[in-house]
């Protein structure tokens, strides 16, 4: 176990990060994948929708944010805990994205991030709490459900909205990426009881964050 001090350390750098993740505007590494695509005159009805699926993304990212991060906490090897927070990073590209997104449909993020923030990060200790494959294993069941959201929401979304559909490709794109990453690093498979409790977690999300 580590030591006391180095436990203080890690959960207040912890707590640091929440604050900056639910209060700062994210930097991202990379450009909108939006870029220069023009923006376009969206009807009422089209922009409430991309404003409303935007939302539920984002808020998903906050999940991951804090998901990864909690699971970071608990890694047993250094190579995992690097895995982790290397995903953790390249998904504040997704949220930096999302947010600006959002602002630039004049909408807004789910009143209920610091919930989602909150409860992903517990679930991310619990996950990391019976060793680096199941953690591993958890990522990459995560990444497969939310791949799958994704291909949901670009279905559902404005064909006029081209700016919202590059931002969803490319994080379609990377979810992908990071669930194979993270089965090659030794993912195990989970349960599949414990795959539809993932399942339930991340539709209470999407309904809830879809509204408020």
């Amino acid at each position: 176990m580590l030591p006391n001090r180095q436990n203080l350390d890690s959960l207040i750098a912890a707590a640091d990060q929440a604050l900056r993740t639910l209060t700062t505007p994210p930097p991202a590494a990379r450009p909108s994948p939006a870029g220069d695509i023009p923006e376009t005159d969206l009807t009422p009805a089209a922009r409430r929708n991309s404003i409303a699926l935007m939302r539920v993304n984002h808020a998903g990212e906050i999940s991951a944010q804090a998901l990864y991060r909690g699971q970071s906490l608990m890694a047993r090897s250094e190579e995992t805990k690097r895995h982790l927070l290397q995903a953790a990073e390249e998904e504040q590209d997704h949220l930096a994205w999302c947010a600006q997104r959002l602002e630039e449909l004049d909408g807004r993020s789910s009143r209920l991030d610091p919930i989602w923030y909150a409860g992903s990060f517990l679930l991310g200790m619990a996950a990391g709490v019976p060793g680096d494959r199941v953690s591993l294993g958890f990522v990459a069941e995560t990444e497969r459900q939310v791949e799958a959201h994704l291909d949901d929401h670009l279905a559902k979304l404005s064909g006029d909205d081209a700016r919202s559909k590059a931002i969803l490709e490319q994080m379609s794109e990377d979810e992908a990426h990071h669930g194979t990453t993270a089965e090659l690093a030794g993912g195990t498979e989970l349960p599949y009881p414990v795959r539809r409790i993932m399942a339930l977690g991340g539709n209470l999300l999407r309904n809830c964050s879809l509204w408020i």
